[in-house]
């Protein structure tokens, strides 16, 4: 789908103006938005616009890096957002030059759409133009990290709390699974991090250095975000190592309860060894009450050494 916003002379947004009466005089700058495009209506970018073939060819590919390259007459970025629900990395490109923006988009994308419904309904068109469009476009987009950045951490508190009372198994599961959302934050932010640092310190974008104040904000944002994400990561690293001491004490509290079993049993199955070899001058077997005497001994010697390990505090 292509959609369009012009700005004319006269102050007005003009939505859905054909793209051959884009370029008349009464047209100050335009917006043009391609959602989805089919093969017909990706071709305009090269008989339309006449955008350099390798800008094209980042477009069709799946997931390039967030970068910006210059062409003669603009400049071509590469954003990365966020699904929120999936988490996967949605690509938006975007053409910026003096007079005009194209933007590309194989899905649909939250952040564009705000932004373009607010400069649709904007009462104050002289506020806006092609740069205020990047801006708020990198705007919406780190912004929109914030919430999945803190449902993530909402996450691991409960990781944490364990207020389900899950067994240990599932909630490392889980804390694993967590683990990899955080890395696939970390891929998407620090290459925008990288970006908006590159353009903040590029001599080319004009626009930029007009409103560093503003790009220089949406990087401290960046900052914080990826601040965020270490900080999620040491947590995780520290409930993980929580987790597999607990587990590993579980395990040696286990082995000590067993050892202490079998050591009270190693006296008794040794007195039953010895009267069980059947030899027949072994006088106890004739001994009326000799059964009894040795179940008390048996008896006893248990008892003796369970007090012992109790008081030894093996128990404890």
């Amino acid at each position: 789908m292509i959609r369009t916003l012009a700005i004319t002379d006269t102050k007005q947004v003009v939505a859905d103006l054909p793209l051959n009466e884009l370029h008349h005089d009464f047209v100050v700058w335009y917006w043009v938005d391609l959602m989805q495009p089919n093969e017909e209506e990706t071709a305009i970018l090269e008989k339309v616009f006449a955008f350099h073939p390798l800008a094209i060819e980042d477009c069709l590919q799946r997931l390039q890096r967030p970068k910006l390259d210059y062409y003669d007459g603009y400049t071509f970025f590469v954003l990365h957002a966020l699904n929120r629900q999936t988490l996967e990395k949605e690509e938006i490109d975007v053409f910026h030059g003096q007079g005009f923006i194209v933007t590309f988009h194989k899905q649909v994308s939250i952040e564009l759409d705000q932004v373009w419904e607010r400069l649709k309904c904007t009462k104050d068109v002289a506020l806006w133009h092609e740069d205020e469009v990047l801006h708020q476009l990198f705007d919406k987009v780190v912004d929109n990290y914030f919430p999945i950045v803190y449902r993530i951490e909402d996450h691991i508190n409960e990781i944490e709390d364990n207020t389900k009372q899950l067994s240990m198994e599932k909630l490392l599961d889980q804390l694993f699974d967590t683990r990899a959302d955080l890395l696939t934050l970390r891929q998407t932010v620090h290459p925008m991090r990288d970006l908006l640092y590159r353009m903040l310190n590029s001599q080319h974008l004009s626009g930029v250095k007009q409103r560093k104040a503003y790009f220089s904000d949406i990087h401290d944002h960046l900052l914080k975000v990826s601040e965020l994400i270490e900080s999620n990561r040491e947590m995780t690293n520290d409930i993980r190592d929580s987790y597999m001491t607990l587990n590993s004490h579980e395990t040696n509290r286990t082995m000590q309860i067993l050892t202490i079993i079998s050591t009270i049993f190693m006296p008794l199955t040794f007195i039953v060894g010895v009267y069980g070899m059947n030899f027949s001058n072994m006088p106890e077997l004739d001994m009326k009450y000799g059964y009894f005497v040795v179940l008390i001994v048996m008896g006893s010697l248990a008892a003796l050494m369970f007090l012992w390990f109790k008081r030894k505090g093996w128990f404890d």
